[in-house]
């Protein structure tokens, strides 16, 4: 049986690095909500960003590319009466095009900085944002050239503050040398756990905080998914993340068998594991599990009540050993973008 929301249950907050943000101990991320996961329902989504801000869940993510900025537009629409209450981040940097949907490309050059960012803003319909990534390193650009940019927005008042996402160790050396970077988002979970060797370290050095994205692996941590699982052709896990296809598919079920065995053991969801593995594993991190539904909502908001111990984590741990899972975090083409 899952966790359930307490009713008298008070989102902790926390210090996303130290610049001086401060944001709900989980985020939402919204990107599933326009693209990416299936049909889109954008009531339900927006009654699901509602219900976030409802439960103290306030740190809020997107992105320019999601659902080719179909995504910002439903997120500033929805908390525009509640701006005060929300702490919003968007991304630029991944180009796409609408009338040719399978095209990508990337840029971090200066003019395209403020030009995404003004592009963002007019869709959010709002005066600022609050936490402003470059969704992925261009390899053309100078990384200091691109933080430049972005600090002119710091500087206006657009911004208040600075992130990198997907970014190697050396990369937000050099960035955070132009100016302070606040907040580092990367796939971190159960079975991607890249970022402990080098870069968790360098960011704690640096006093930058850290952004969890895809903290449930995609929905598979969440025992939700399995070989007789028939996805929406809309659902990119079908071509994009090779660790649902496949041989590779059912090799990674065990994972997630005994992660659910573990799980029933706590009294949770495997998912809620998941998530509170995460949180075990410091205070200055911030997940964003994306969901599109409130009940997914307030069962991830309820994984805060499932406390671990170094033990608990210890067997965690040994029970998903990443010698185990099979399959790269993206197909080709996306293992391309990931900074190094």
């Amino acid at each position: 049986m899952p966790r359930v929301i307490q009713r008298n249950m008070a989102i902790e907050k926390i210090k996303l690095g130290t610049q001086g943000a401060v944001v709900s101990r989980e985020g939402l991320g919204c990107m599933g909500m326009s693209e990416f996961y299936g049909e889109r329902n954008d009531e339900e989504s927006a009654a699901t960003i509602l219900r976030a801000l409802d439960l103290g869940v306030t740190f809020l993510d997107t992105a320019d590319v999601y659902g080719f900025g179909d995504n910002e537009e439903l997120v500033g629409k929805t908390i525009k009466s509640r701006r005060d209450e929300v702490f919003l981040a968007t991304k630029f940097a991944n180009l796409r095009d609408r009338e040719n949907p399978n095209y990508w490309g990337l840029s971090g050059k200066p003019e395209y900085v403020k030009q995404a960012f003004d592009a963002s803003l007019k869709r959010l319909g709002l005066d600022h944002v609050d936490l402003y990534y470059q969704h992925r390193v261009d390899p053309d650009t100078p990384i200091e050239d691109t933080v430049g940019a972005m600090a002119e927005l710091v500087k206006a008042g657009k911004v208040k503050y600075l992130g990198l996402s997907e970014a190697s160790a050396a990369t937000i050396r050099r960035a955070h040398a132009v100016h302070p970077i606040t907040a580092l988002q990367t796939e971190y979970s159960l079975w991607s756990r890249d970022v402990e060797a080098e870069i968790l370290p360098t960011l704690r050095e640096l006093g930058i905080g850290f952004v969890p994205y895809s903290p449930l692996g995609r929905g598979f941590l969440t025992g939700a998914i399995n070989k007789d699982t028939v996805l929406d052709d809309k659902d990119f896990r079908k071509v994009r993340y090779p660790r649902f296809s496949g041989d590779n598919l059912d090799k990674n079920q065990v994972i997630v068998n005994r992660l659910s065995k573990i799980a029933e053991g706590k009294g949770c969801t495997p998912g809620q594991l998941a998530l509170a593995w995460i949180f075990a594993k410091g205070d200055d991190m911030a997940p964003i599990p994306g969901t599109k539904r409130r009940k997914y909502l307030e069962e991830n908001a309820a994984a805060l009540n499932v406390k671990l111990s170094a033990e608990d984590v210890a067997e965690l741990e040994a029970a998903v050993p990443l010698s185990d899972v099979v399959g790269d975090r993206y197909n080709e083409g996306g293992m391309k973008t990931i900074d190094k």
